[in-house]
C-alpha cells in the first residue's frame, strides 16, 4: 500500500506526548522521516525510539524550547544535518492557561503568548530559511476552534489563536512565491486527550459542583457530531494538508469541529 509521504523529512514541536506524539507517529506511518522537538528531552527520545521500533523510520529527538530562538534554530539545523532537507514542519507545541480577564497575571497572559504564537513565529521563521532554497515545502499549525471564535475566560489562549491564524494566512503569502504552503488545522475538543483526561475533567468538574461524566456529556451536547475530536480526526487532515493532494491549499484555516464551528 503506497504511502502519501514517502521519505519526506518532518520535524513536529510538543512531539514528546499527546496530539504531537500522535502527529509523529502518524507521518512516520505515511511513510516521513521523523524529528521530534520538544522541551521534553526524555520524553522526546521515548516517542523517537518507540516511532523507530514500530517503523522502517528513521527518527532523531532534538530539545526545543519554542520560545528560544537559539534552541529552535539548532533544532531545526540538526534535522537538515541528520536529512539533508526538511519538507514538513509542525508547529503544535502549545500551553493553555485559562482565567478571567481581570484576574489574569500578566506573566501568564504573556506566557500563553510566547509558546502559542512567538513559537510558531519562531519555528515558521526558520523552516522557511530551509525551504526557500528547496524550493518546496510544508508549514503546518496546529490552532484551535478557539482561533475562530472567542473562548469564555480564556483570553491569552484564543488571542494566540487567533493570532496564529493571521500568522498563517501572511506567512502563506510571503512564501507561495518559493512553492512553500502554510496551513492550519483547528481542532475541537480533544476529550479523550491527557489534558481533558487527567487534568480539566476534575477542574471543571469541582468549578461547576457536577461529575467528570457530567463534564463530559456538556461538552459532547456542545458538537453536531455529538462526540469528541479524536487525534485520528486532526490526523487525517494533517496528512491531507502535507501531501501532493494539497498542492493549490495556502493559507487556510481547516475546522476539524465536528460542525461545533463552521467559519
Amino acid at each position: 500500500m503506497s504511502r502519501l509521504l514517502e521519505d519526506r523529512i518532518a520535524l513536529v514541536t510538543g512531539g514528546a506526548q499527546g496530539l504531537g506524539a500522535a502527529i509523529c507517529e502518524r507521518l512516520a506511518r505515511e511513510g516521513c522521516h521523523v524529528v521530534v522537538a520538544d522541551v521534553n528531552e526524555p520524553g522526546a527520545r521515548q516517542t523517537a525510539e518507540s516511532i523507530a521500533a514500530q517503523t522502517d523510520r528513521r527518527t532523531l529527538a532534538v530539545v526545543m524550547d519554542v520560545t528560544d530562538e537559539a534552541q529552535v534554530e539548532a533544532g531545526v539545523q540538526k534535522a537538515v544535518e541528520t536529512f539533508g532537507r526538511l519538507d514538513i514542519a509542525v508547529s503544535n507545541a502549545g500551553i493553555l492557561i485559562a482565567e478571567a480577564i481581570w484576574d489574569f497575571p500578566a506573566e501568564k497572559w504573556r506566557a500563553v503568548m510566547n509558546v502559542n504564537l512567538f513559537g510558531y513565529f519562531l519555528l515558521a521563521k526558520h523552516a522557511a530559511r530551509v525551504m526557500i532554497p528547496q524550493k518546496s515545502g510544508v508549514i503546518i499549525q496546529i490552532n484551535s476552534k478557539s482561533g475562530k471564535k472567542g473562548s469564555y475566560k480564556n483570553s491569552a489562549y484564543a488571542a494566540s489563536k487567533f493570532g496564529g491564524i493571521g500568522l498563517t494566512q501572511s506567512i502563506a503569502l510571503d512564501l507561495a512565491e518559493y512553492g512553500i504552503r502554510v496551513n492550519a488545522i483547528c481542532p475541537g475538543n480533544l476529550l479523550d486527550s491527557p489534558l481533558w483526561v487527567n487534568s480539566l475533567y476534575k477542574q471543571y468538574a469541582r468549578k461547576w459542583g457536577i461529575t467528570e461524566e457530567e463534564v463530559r456529556q456538556k461538552y459532547i451536547d456542545q458538537v453536531p457530531m455529538k462526540r469528541g475530536c479524536t487525534y485520528d480526526d486532526v490526523t487525517n487532515v494533517l496528512v491531507f494538508l502535507a501531501s501532493d493532494q494539497a498542492s493549490y491549499m495556502t493559507g487556510q484555516a481547516i475546522n476539524v469541529t465536528g460542525g461545533q464551528e463552521m467559519r
